[in-house]
């Protein structure tokens, strides 16, 4: 019922914000009726515009974010890694997506903010000073950005996205667009997070392989051996303290 709340009181923004953007072009003979600060916004080209437009691309840019979020951070092997982690144990929905996406965000967050510190004194400070204005923020702000994903990015996943882009062999690897940077980063991302996860998978798989011998050699037929092995695959995890190695490997990973 909150969502829906939600999308409601959305569509009813973006809806009043197209209906005076409608009615604006009908009053363009009449007097400008006078208007308060918080409407008029000034844009990137130096006039002002109606607050509708900008909470029209307000919301366009959060339909983006998830893409952004999943696209250029961390965020992609944490949530690869733990989901092989839950299929390991074999609980099923335990801990439930909720947790392990939290727990993903904030470590995501941890990993990040020093990126975010770099993108604020590049580009953030300068624009609030008004010393460059949004296009320049926006080159400055992806260079730190374009370094850290080029940091673990595999050189054979760049080749790939030059080779279909058609793009000349670069100098550096720091003189390639973003839109090869960032799939090529995807890519890499993926593959040591499965790499990863087949780890975490193969001391479990043991458990599971011993158990299933046991039962089957003591002519326990009818007991599904998952049922032995779970808890014991539980305990386990819980004597070497699972969570803490897990999650420690995974942000040493990272630097």
């Amino acid at each position: 019922m909150n969502r829906s709340r939600l999308f409601a009181k959305i569509s009813c923004v973006v809806a009043a914000g197209l209906g005076l953007a409608l009615l604006l072009p009908a009053n363009v003979g009449a007097a400008p009726a006078p208007q308060s600060p918080g409407i008029q916004i000034t844009g990137l080209n130096g006039k002002s515009e109606t607050l509708s437009w900008t909470i029209i691309t307000v919301l366009t840019l959060l339909v983006f974010l998830p893409a952004l979020l999943l696209s250029m951070t961390p965020f992609v092997r944490l949530l690869v890694i733990f989901h092989f982690l839950r299929q390991a144990l074999g609980t099923q929905n335990t801990p439930t997506n909720q947790t392990l996406i939290g727990l993903a965000l904030f470590l995501t967050y941890f990993l990040m903010q020093p990126v975010g510190l770099a993108i604020n004194q590049a580009a953030i400070v300068p624009l609030q000073a008004g010393q460059i204005n949004a296009i320049q923020a926006a080159e400055r702000g992806s260079a730190p950005l374009q370094q850290f994903m080029l940091k673990y990015t595999r050189e054979k996943d760049l080749a790939l996205f030059v080779e279909l882009s058609k793009l000349p062999r670069p100098k550096r690897p720091e003189d390639l667009p973003l839109r090869v940077v960032a799939p090529a980063y995807i890519l890499s991302e993926l593959k040591v997070g499965f790499q990863i996860g087949a780890v975490l998978f193969l001391p479990f798989l043991v458990i599971d392989l011993v158990v299933a011998s046991v039962t089957t050699s003591v002519g326990m037929l009818q007991l599904p051996p998952v049922v032995v092995s779970m808890p014991l695959k539980i305990l386990l995890f819980v004597v070497v303290d699972g969570w803490n190695l897990v999650v420690g490997s995974m942000m040493k990973s990272f630097y």
